[in-house]
């Protein structure tokens, strides 16, 4: 399975690299506003195996890992989640106004593809995913209740946290009352990293409250 969603990961990197080589970015932007409407049935699937930023922060996550870069702590500042709507706005600002006044695009997608991996060297991906990607804003907002998501089957959870752990957006929590993990869908990237890493085999893409 594992192998399966870095295929997928990788083909639709390939797909966003031709479609800047060849000058149709819209293209990729049409793609975006589908998973937008997708996320209402089937979560942040867009955020798990579409998003090329996604896909470049992982390896960057292992690289910086292993050089030591990367910091636990999330900087206070950014713990309200305000940047990633002002990230938005300036975003959409800029693209209209190299549009009308400067007559050119603005390469706003290879920006934030840039920024992510950069973010990334030194703060877990969460960081971006959760508070300063301006895509990841609206992906929140339209798979906070999605019909299919990940979900916990409550009855096997052992709390072990293994799925807290391998989660990049934290999505995942295991309840200090009843020790039992519980998966925030607008958080998450619907990725299956934790139903890969449950020992009891209790996490899986449901449909319905659990």
């Amino acid at each position: 399975m594992k192998y399966v969603i870095n295929a997928v990961r990788i083909l639709f990197l390939a797909l966003f690299i031709f479609l800047v080589m060849t000058g149709r970015v819209r293209m990729w932007l049409i793609i975006f506003a589908a998973s937008l409407a997708a996320a209402l049935f089937s979560g942040r699937i867009y955020c798990g195996y579409v998003c090329p930023m996604n896909t470049l922060m992982i390896p960057t996550e292992w690289i910086s890992k292993k050089l030591k870069l990367q910091k636990t702590v999330t900087p206070k500042w950014l713990s309200s989640g305000w940047l990633a709507w002002l990230a938005l706005g300036a975003s959409i600002a800029g693209m209209m106004f190299a549009k009308r006044a400067l007559h050119r695009d603005v390469p706003v997608l290879l920006i934030w593809l840039a920024a992510s991996v950069i973010i990334t060297l030194r703060y877990r991906p969460a960081v971006f995913h959760n508070l300063i990607c301006p895509f990841g804003v609206l992906q929140k907002i339209f798979g906070k209740n999605p019909v299919y998501s990940m979900r916990v089957q409550e009855q096997g959870c052992i709390g072990c946290r293994m799925c807290e752990k391998v989660c990049p957006s934290d999505a995942v929590a295991v309840r200090s009352e009843d020790r039992k993990a519980e998966i925030n869908p607008a958080l998450c990237l619907q990725c299956s990293n934790c139903s890969q890493v449950c020992p009891k085999n209790t996490i899986h893409y449901l449909g319905g409250k659990k």
